[in-house]
């Protein structure tokens, strides 16, 4: 072992990330899996990890590789924490009375009343926890009153967002945002807060979970269809209305009785089915929020190729910086130009499976967690000197 890698073990970081779920999910996970009804804090937590929601435990995973020590919270599953709340003694209530919650965690008296059950629990997790660095997953958690909470029992306070944000008066509780949109960094530090670019990622552990399905699809979509994906929505309409499109997602009930997005429509998907959709999918088409404007940034850019199918996404002006385009991905510019690439892509199968080789190899080499914790781990340093 090289000097400089006993120099980062001797001196590993505690983080704490809070994340939320979906509550859909959170919903079907606990009705699916009543057995952990008398589990243990960590066995239902792992339990919930395996499912591979979002960013699961690939962080904590991760920076424990490189020496940290790293701790998950789904700040939003009230069973996960009143297992844990009763596991350390403390009182734990779904919606504890105001006057209860104030004589329990003195500190916050003087800011804003808790009217939410998940803070007044996550004040009691962090103070126990005492980590260098709290890593918010969902910005709008922060409530300022919470900020100033905890504050005594952290180093540095980091948010992460890929979404838009919410209202600036959650903002600046943060001691630093991630983002992996670039037109964000600027806006954060305009507003006086430390930002920095930091792109999502894929998993490799995955792949040893990725299983052949009954069923091969052809082009498929997975995502939502609420309002930030509305503009998008009419170019995935247009598809399905040309070529098959099965489909999962949320938020359906935005769509028009006849929207033809409806007549391949499978469900809700989530986590590692997601994966197993991508794996046996020869394309996966993808679109962006409105909130990334020119930028490509999400999930689905590395999720499909790293599950080895060819993705077809919308043009941005950093696609390039991230994949070589029509080497590695197919960026689409319209609707017509949709049409006719999904088209073109499932008529000519070699040049498909070349794509989607070379696009699952650049996410393997380039765009892995180990790869982004590490990064993770050398801006985490860098704010707390």
């Amino acid at each position: 072992m090289d000097s400089g890698k006993k120099d980062h073990l001797t001196d590993s970081l505690k983080i704490l990330v809070v994340d939320t779920y979906y509550e859909d999910f959170l919903k079907t996970f606990h009705a699916e899996r009543r057995d952990l009804a008398t589990a243990s804090y960590d066995d239902t937590l792992a339990a919930l990890m395996a499912q591979c929601f979002g960013t699961a435990d690939y962080y904590s995973r991760n920076l424990l590789a490189l020496g940290d020590t790293c701790v998950d919270v789904v700040a939003n599953d009230r069973l996960l924490q009143a297992k844990w709340a009763a596991e350390h003694d403390l009182p734990f209530d779904v919606t504890p009375p105001v006057e209860a919650v104030m004589r329990r965690i003195p500190y916050i008296r003087r800011f804003t009343r808790p009217s939410d059950w998940r803070l007044p629990a996550l004040v009691d997790r962090i103070r126990a926890e005492s980590p260098d660095v709290v890593y918010f997953q969902d910005l709008s958690l922060l409530e300022p009153w919470l900020a100033d909470a905890i504050r005594p029992f952290a180093k540095l306070i980091v948010g992460q967002i890929a979404c838009p944000p919410p209202s600036e008066r959650y903002l600046h509780g943060f001691d630093l945002i991630l983002t992996s949109f670039p037109h964000f960094v600027r806006r954060f530090r305009a507003l006086g807060i430390g930002s920095e670019y930091f792109r999502i990622a894929f998993e490799t552990t995955l792949l040893d979970r990725l299983v052949k399905l009954p069923e091969a699809y052809g082009a498929v979509f997975v995502g939502g269809f609420v309002d930030v994906h509305t503009q998008a929505t009419v170019a995935l309409e247009r598809l399905a209305s040309e070529v098959q499109l099965d489909v999962w997602g949320y938020g359906t009930e935005s769509l028009a009785p006849d929207s033809p997005l409806r007549t391949h429509f499978h469900g809700q998907a989530w986590g590692i089915d997601v994966y197993n959709i991508f794996h046996n999918s020869k394309i996966v088409v993808n679109r962006h929020s409105s909130a990334a404007e020119n930028y490509a940034n999400n999930m689905r850019l590395f999720e499909a190729t790293g599950s080895g199918a060819m993705l077809i996404t919308d043009e941005k002006d950093n696609l390039g910086e991230l994949f070589e385009v029509g080497t590695e991905v197919v960026a689409y510019s319209d609707a017509n130009d949709l049409v006719d690439k999904v088209r073109y892509y499932l008529a000519h199968e070699d040049e498909r499976a070349q794509i989607a080789a070379a696009g699952q190899a650049r996410t393997l080499r380039a765009h892995t967690y180990a790869n982004r914790m590490q990064e993770l781990d050398e801006i985490l340093r860098k704010y707390l000197r």
